[in-house]
């Protein structure tokens, strides 16, 4: 594992992510050993399955958090929708996930990471991946959702080595989303 989310934590706490959209009771899907918070649900392959978080009821989390997992599940689309059930309206959730042109660098399959079933992106109309999936179509279902922000995250890496496995530094290369659940009202 790259503990994606330790080599995030100095940037996101330094933007205030901690004090701002990780409050109230919270739930890591995918953590492995490297959880969001000390305090959050850790929900990981013993804990079930990442697609259907079975035993969890709708509305059960003021925020869910996954980094770095919706890659190696089979349907991606229905993980995030399930996600989105389980949060609570006002709730946020934010999902990272590796860019595929930073971090696969146009190479399928992964040369990095065999068990990724999906790259993806956002905002392209074509893609040199044959399992390209834009983020952007994919939180078009979700119902009620507000987006704070859908952006690259290309931070610590010296590009002047060509290509290699960004895994394993202190780096990030990844797409992170940030919904927030609004009511029915849309407050």
């Amino acid at each position: 594992m790259g503990n994606e989310t330790t080599k995030a934590r100095p940037r996101r706490a330094a933007e205030g992510y901690y004090s701002r959209f990780f409050l109230g009771r919270g739930i890591d899907i995918g953590c492995g050993e490297d959880p969001v918070t000390t305090d959050c649900v850790q929900w990981d392959k013993p804990s079930g399955d990442a697609e259907e978080l079975m035993g969890i009821p709708d509305s059960s989390f003021d925020w869910v958090y996954s980094s770095h997992c919706l890659e190696h599940l089979r349907d991606p689309d229905r993980a995030l929708k399930r996600w989105w059930e389980v949060l609570k309206p006002g709730g946020f959730m934010l999902v990272a996930v590796p860019d595929e042109d930073l971090y696969e660098q146009g190479h399928w399959p992964s040369r990095f990471n065999s068990d990724h079933k999906w790259t993806f992106t956002i905002h392209k109309r074509e893609s040199w991946s044959p399992v390209s999936l834009n983020l952007t179509d994919l939180i078009v279902p979700l119902v009620h959702h507000r987006t704070l922000w859908l952006r690259t995250v290309d931070l610590g890496y010296d590009y002047s080595g060509g290509v290699w496995d960004r895994t394993h530094q202190a780096a990030e290369a990844h797409i992170e989303l940030l919904l927030q659940k609004q009511s029915k009202q849309g407050e």
